[in-house]
């Protein structure tokens, strides 16, 4: 059975969005013999504008996926946009508190039952002005230890030509002319020499934080190298850290 069945608000919000967003974007993907056919699994895609979650919900959707995003909370409070991701299942994240424990026990569920997750390891936008991912949180990389759940690295490209920034800074949507926006979808990352101990998913910093550290670097060199395909050029040996203001 498609994964999309049980969520037909889903249904109705892609057809209405694909129609739209493909008046600005040619779309296409590759890699998708890489989504698992069966058994949960995590997708970590790289973040360069907020049309981001459309690319990668509308590359999941049309291979019998229905994502479920982990979100920052205060989305959920938003009139329109809180309504929807309830409705659609989404799974929200208060970072720094008790609750993003919580927000990875929900997903956890979720994967348990066979579900996709999607993590943005970054947390926001990219900063780097090559527009390459940044280093990451663990989230993910302890979800899939605990869990024991594939991590599927997805890269796009194409999306910031379309929401943009000008030479002010500021985010400008552009319509014309249309944009190709490209996905590659990459094999799963192999975290086997981090797989030895589960870490416990209640204590976000605790003795496991090297190892998983050492996982999310996988993981999001993995997705950079996906997009240095979609790119045709090297990604950076070492990624852009914001904790120390740029590339270590």
């Amino acid at each position: 059975m498609s994964r999309t069945a049980d969520r037909p608000l889903f249904r109705v919000l892609a057809g209405i969005v694909k129609p739209c967003y493909g008046l600005v974007a040619r779309f296409r993907w590759t890699g998708e013999e890489h989504l698992p056919a069966e058994g949960g699994f995590i997708v970590v895609p790289n973040h360069l504008t907020e049309l981001d979650p459309l690319t990668v919900a509308w590359t999941l959707y049309d291979n019998g996926i229905m994502p479920r995003f982990l979100a920052k909370e205060p989305l959920f409070r938003a009139p329109v946009v809180g309504a929807v991701l309830r409705a659609t299942g989404q799974v929200p994240v208060l970072r720094g508190t008790a609750d993003a424990a919580a927000a990875l026990t929900a997903a956890r569920a979720e994967l348990d039952s066979g579900g996709a997750i999607v993590i943005y390891p970054e947390g926001t936008l990219t900063a780097d002005p090559r527009q390459w991912p940044m280093t990451g949180h663990t989230g993910a990389a302890r979800l899939a230890l605990a869990t024991g759940v594939p991590v599927i690295p997805m890269a796009h490209w194409g999306d910031q030509r379309i929401l943009g920034k000008d030479a002010s800074g500021r985010r400008r949507f552009r319509l014309f002319p249309r944009q190709e926006v490209r996905v590659r979808i990459g094999p799963p990352v192999d975290l086997s020499p981090w797989r030895d101990d589960a870490p416990d998913l209640t204590h976000p910093v605790g003795p496991d934080r090297h190892r998983l550290e050492d996982a999310t670097d996988a993981i999001m060199h993995a997705v950079a190298a996906e997009l240095a395909v979609l790119r045709g050029e090297d990604a950076p040996e070492r990624l852009w850290d914001r904790r120390r203001g740029g590339r270590p």
